[in-house]
C-alpha cells in the first residue's frame, strides 16, 4: 500500500520492519518521509513513513495546510496501518500535538523531536517566508539552487555533510508550489488552540529538544514537559551532541517504542 488516499489528497507512504508495535513517522516542515529513513531500520516492529500533503510524492491540494489538514494525514496514515505509537519531527510533532490535543487517547505513545510549535506563532517567520517566496517566484531548479545555497546551510552543511546528501534527497521530490504552500499554511495557523487540552494525553512522550536553536525553541519543549503528565524530555546542547548521542538515543527509542 505505497499510497493512503484521503478525503482531499494522496499521501505517499514507505514501510520498513514488520509485527508489532507500529509506529507512524511525521517529518518536518520541507522535508519528507527520507527524514528518518537512516534510523527507522534499528526501531522496532513495523515503522511507517509517509509524506505530508505538499511534500515528497504527495499530492498537492489547493488548499488545506493548516496544523489540523496534517495532522488529519497523520491521523490517516496511521489508521490505515494500525499504529499505535507516533513519532513527530518540528512540523510532525505539532501535527501530533494538535491530533492528540483533540483525541488524547489517540495513540499509547509519543516522541516529539525538535518541536517547534503550541498555541503561539511559530517562530523565525520571516526564514520560512522567504523559502516559500522563492519557490513560488522562480524555476524550480533555480528555486531550489538558491535555498540550497544559502550561507547558513552552506555552513551547517560544512560541519556534517551528510546533512547535504539527505537534503539533495528530499528536495528532488519536492514541489515547490506544495512546500511553499505547506509554509504559509503552517504560518498561518497555530499547532494548538489551548495548550492545557495536553494535560489530559496519559501516553508516555519522549520529547528531544536542541538549546540555542531558533526555529525549534527549547522552551516549547520544556512547555511540553510539564504539560504532558507522562514526558521525559532529554536537552542536547547543540548539534554536535545532538549527533554524538544518536546510538545512545536510537537505544533509548527502541527501547521506549517496544
Amino acid at each position: 500500500m505505497p499510497e493512503i488516499t484521503t478525503d482531499d489528497a494522496t499521501l505517499y507512504v514507505e514501510v520498513d520492519g514488520e509485527g508489532e508495535p507500529v509506529t507512524v513517522f511525521a517529518h518536518g516542515l520541507t522535508n519528507s518521509r527520507k527524514e528518518m529513513a537512516q534510523l527507522t531500520p534499528f526501531l522496532p516492529g513495523t515503522k511507517v513513513r509517509f509524506d505530508f500533503r505538499g511534500h515528497g510524492r504527495s499530492s498537492v491540494p489547493e488548499t488545506g495546510y493548516g496544523f489540523e489538514d496534517f495532522a488529519r494525514d497523520v491521523d490517516d496514515v496511521a489508521r490505515a496501518y494500525g499504529a499505535t505509537r507516533a513519532a513527530g519531527t518540528s512540523l510532525g510533532a505539532g501535527a501530533l500535538c494538535n491530533l492528540v490535543a483533540r483525541e488524547p487517547d489517540r495513540f499509547e505513545r509519543l516522541i516529539l523531536l525538535l518541536p517547534a510549535a503550541l498555541d503561539i506563532p511559530l517562530e523565525h517567520q520571516e526564514r520560512f517566508l522567504e523559502t516559500a517566496a522563492i519557490l513560488e517566484s522562480a524555476p524550480r531548479d533555480e528555486a531550489l539552487a538558491k535555498i540550497m545555497s544559502n550561507p547558513d546551510r552552506l555552513e551547517d552543511y560544512a560541519e556534517v555533510p551528510w546533512m547535504r546528501e539527505l537534503a539533495d534527497a528530499m528536495w528532488s521530490e519536492m514541489d515547490p508550489i506544495g512546500v511553499a504552500r505547506s509554509i504559509r499554511g503552517v504560518i498561518g495557523s497555530r499547532a494548538i488552540e489551548d495548550r492545557e487540552q495536553l494535560r489530559a494525553v496519559e501516553a508516555p512522550t519522549l520529547i528531544v529538544c536542541r538549546d540555542g536553536d531558533p526555529v525549534h525553541p527549547l522552551a516549547v519543549g520544556e512547555a511540553l514537559a510539564d504539560l504532558l503528565p507522562n514526558s521525559e524530555l532529554h536537552v542536547f546542547p547543540d548539534d554536535d551532541a545532538i549527533l554524538r548521542a544518536i546510538p545512545q538515543m536510537v537505544a533509548r527509542v527502541n527501547e521506549f517504542l517496544a
